[in-house]
């Protein structure tokens, strides 16, 4: 008998929900604000004011920066193309803005821990944890003889990536990353020790 209750209860409660829906009109907005932007939408009409002058301008807030401008924040373009003539042209003549003092190693280790070590190992002999899980196959060491990696070819490819590495140009800023290069460098040399 009590079950027979509970499902007319359901029942009523589900037939009370449903009769009072009316497609004719909009629902309650309980955060009205997530359904109405006060921003502008892409791509709408925008009306602007120049020189005191009142105009309708068309895809204003989606325009292209001018040609050749640089964002804020310092970035920098990289000029060497991500090919594998670019590879080589960084591999042969870029090198490092960083003096000696400016190399932070212990902040170095840490960026290099975060970002490469996973995959290239702590001491940069290709045995990182995802590599001792079989996840990713094939990392080589820095001091393999055939790969004869320079500051150049390390920060192109931290730049733009190389084979199954992606870039980590989004995750490292230009300074990260040539203290990241200067590190690969470190653990190179003791390899090679």
């Amino acid at each position: 008998m009590k079950s027979l209750f509970k499902i007319i209860v359901v029942l009523m409660v589900f037939a009370s929900v449903v009769a009072c829906k009316n497609d004719t009109r909009p629902n309650y907005q309980f955060m009205p604000n997530m359904y109405e932007p006060v921003s502008y939408e892409a791509y709408q009409e925008a009306e602007i004011v120049v020189d005191g002058q009142q105009m309708l301008i068309e895809d204003m807030e989606a325009q292209l920066p001018a040609e050749g401008s640089i964002p804020r924040g310092g970035h920098m373009p990289f000029e060497i193309e991500n090919t594998n003539e670019g590879y080589i042209l960084a591999k042969e003549t870029l090198t490092s803005p960083l003096d000696s003092t400016q190399i932070d190693t212990p902040r170095a280790g840490e960026l290099y821990d975060i970002y490469c070590g996973i995959c290239h190992g702590k001491k940069g002999d290709g045995q990182g944890n995802l590599v001792k899980r079989e996840k990713i196959l094939g990392v080589p060491s820095y001091d393999d003889a055939g790969r004869a990696i320079t500051v150049g070819s390390i920060y192109h490819t931290i730049y733009y990536g190389k084979n199954s590495m992606g870039s980590y140009a989004n995750q490292l800023n230009e300074e990260e990353r040539w203290q990241v290069v200067d590190y690969v460098l470190k653990l190179k040399a003791d390899l090679e020790k």
